[in-house]
């Protein structure tokens, strides 16, 4: 992976808010799973997260993408922040989206929703290979099947819309949702 130099690439946290109520930012989102011989999923990761209102819900890898940093780069970074450095995701060399979300601080305008700002993030699938452990804010990850997978995502237990981008995932990956 690419080192991104972030020095300058970080906005304060008055800045950013700045950004948000004028701009649309960047996010990338991975679906982590894990794939049989065949290429076929056979599991879904999800993160375990703890929100700032004290509830805790199933959430995907994600995060917003850095001045001057490439797409696949920023994939890379927020997997191995989330999942660890012995992950080893099997992102291509020019990755493909499986959709590009569009997140509005007005509920209804799309599936997608985000209080704090209007953002477009592009949404992949990204197979991993190793040793997958949750870095950071995040208190588990859990491996499971697709089932399973669309059913915490159509039961309402993850926020900010990551239920609807796990279900769309997996409509990608010829799973019936």
């Amino acid at each position: 992976m690419t080192e991104v130099e972030t020095t300058g690439a970080w906005l304060s946290r008055e800045d950013l808010d700045n950004a948000r109520d004028r701009l649309p930012i960047l996010y990338v989102h991975a679906i982590p799973v894990r794939v049989d011989e065949r290429g076929v999923v056979t599991h879904v990761g999800l993160l375990l997260r703890a929100d700032d209102g004290g509830g805790i819900g199933h959430e995907v890898v994600g995060g917003r993408v850095l001045y001057h940093e490439r797409v696949r780069d920023a994939l890379m970074r927020h997997i191995e922040n989330d999942l660890g450095p012995v992950a080893l995701p099997r992102v291509p060399l020019s990755p493909q989206p499986f959709t590009v979300a569009e997140f509005f601080p007005t509920p209804g305008v799309t599936p997608f929703h985000d209080p704090r700002q209007h953002a477009v993030s592009l949404a992949f699938v990204v197979a991993v290979m190793g040793d997958c452990r949750p870095q950071q804010d995040a208190l588990d990850l859990s491996w499971v099947t697709p089932a399973e997978a669309a059913s915490l995502a159509a039961s309402g237990e993850m926020p900010g819309s990551h239920g609807v981008l796990v279900r769309q995932a997996l409509a990608h990956v010829g799973f019936p949702v």
